[in-house]
This record gives structure tokens, C-alpha cells and sequence, in this order.
């Protein structure tokens, strides 16, 4: 990860942590670069990062300003963050349903970018927001770059673990939506009726390498899911 994205994460983490309240005033460019011991440029391009996720605002003439944070259970369509990141206000929890290693089909190759003879961790799960089905979700893992995963992992955060474990953060992902109406297993699954609506997202995971290490396939329960866009422009 390049350096700029690191203290943008770390300043991003900084404003969650010390829940900070829209409108906070934070140090400058020069006091930043400072603190962090860089170039200005390099505080500049972190910012702009902030900027982009909507986590900070800039006023020219005024300085840099913490922006407002979303609603509380809203998922945010452009966090790089797992749930349990996202949405950290609530009690995240996950019921395994099949953990197994296997070679990948065509369909799983395209979107993992591997070879067929490449070993990938499936991962099937429910996830459950303070007890109540939020999703369920199939997540396919290259060994050759996350080499180890256990029942006792996948039942918590596995980008928490991979990243602790292994150094594997999302730098960006890439997702496609769509909307169907469930069939027999997904309405089993989500304990849902058949023909109900269910939105499909589709996530490609990528590291600072630009290499893909997870896709996975999330069907959402649309009784108990919400989902927001927090983003911004610059020039």
C-alpha cells in the first residue's frame, strides 16, 4: 500500500475512533505532514483519498473538516471495509454453513483471476446483524495468497484476520448489483418466501499489488439491510 493510502487510513480511522462529530476541524496540510513526517504532496493526495470516500470535506480558505457521518445500520456501497468495520454500532455475528478447498470452476477463475489448478477456500455463510439475517454470503479465497483459514476464523471477520495474519488490506474493489427474485435455496437460506426480491452484489476484493485475493457473492435480506453512497468529486 502506498504511503498516501496508509495515512489516509489512518486518519479515517482517527475521525471513527474518536467518533468525531461533522463539522470538526482538523489540523492542516502542513500540521499533518508534520506529524506524519512527509511532504505535503503526500498528505495532499491522502486527503483527496478522504475527499473520495466522503469522509472529510475541504473548504478553500478554511481548512479541512470532518464530513457527517452516516446513518447508523446503513451499508456504505463504496467502504473497501468488511461488515464488521462497517457497521461497527452493531452486534455482527455469522453462521457457517459450508467451509471446504477447492479447484475453481471457469466462472470463479475469471473473477479470482487464477488458473484452474489453484487450490481457493469457499466460504458459505449467513450473516446476522444484531440477531437478525442480513445476508448470505459465498466468498472464494486464493491460498497461494490467503494460505490459511479454520472454522474458528470464518466465524468472525475474516479481512480482520487476513489482515493481521497475512498484511492483506482491500486498496479497492470492484461490484456489480443486480436484483432477482429468489429461488427455493436462497429464500431457505435467508428464511425468506420464494419469488421475494433479493439484491445480488457481486464484490472482486484487490490489494496495493492490484491483485485479487477474494470475490464473493452477497444476496441481501430486503427486510433487513439498508445501504447508502457517501462520495465526492474533485477537480
Amino acid at each position: 500500500m502506498l504511503k498516501y493510502q496508509l495515512i489516509a487510513n489512518q486518519i479515517e480511522d482517527h475521525i471513527y475512533e474518536n467518533d468525531l462529530p461533522k463539522g470538526t476541524k482538523l489540523p492542516t496540510v502542513e500540521q499533518f505532514a508534520s506529524d506524519y513526517g512527509v511532504s505535503k504532496s503526500t498528505i495532499v493526495k491522502a486527503l483527496e483519498t478522504l475527499v473520495l470516500r466522503g469522509i472529510v470535506y475541504q473548504v478553500q480558505g478554511s481548512g479541512i473538516f470532518v464530513r457527517k457521518r452516516n446513518k447508523k445500520g446503513y451499508i456504505n456501497f463504496n467502504s473497501p471495509k468488511g461488515f464488521t468495520d462497517n457497521l461497527e454500532e452493531h452486534k455482527i455475528t455469522s453462521k457457517l454453513v459450508d467451509l471446504e478447498l477447492v479447484k475453481p470452476d471457469d466462472e470463479i477463475c475469471n473473477h479470482l483471476e487464477c488458473d484452474k489448478d489453484e487450490d481457493v477456500y469457499v466460504v458459505k455463510r449467513i450473516r446476522y446483524i444484531d440477531n437478525e439475517i442480513m445476508c448470505y454470503e459465498e466468498s472464494f479465497y486464493k491460498k497461494s495468497i490467503v494460505p490459511f483459514l479454520n472454522q474458528e476464523i470464518v466465524m468472525g471477520s475474516i479481512f480482520d484476520y487476513i489482515k493481521k495474519a497475512f498484511n492483506i488490506t482491500t486498496s479497492f474493489q470492484d461490484r456489480y448489483f443486480n436484483v432477482i427474485k429468489l429461488d427455493e435455496k436462497y429464500a431457505k437460506l435467508l428464511e425468506l418466501n420464494v419469488g421475494d426480491p433479493g439484491l445480488v452484489a457481486y464484490n472482486q476484493c484487490f490489494s496495493s499489488s492490484g491483485t485479487v485475493f477474494n470475490y464473493s457473492k452477497i444476496v441481501y435480506h430486503y427486510k433487513n439491510t439498508q445501504f447508502y453512497d457517501q462520495s465526492s468529486t474533485t477537480k
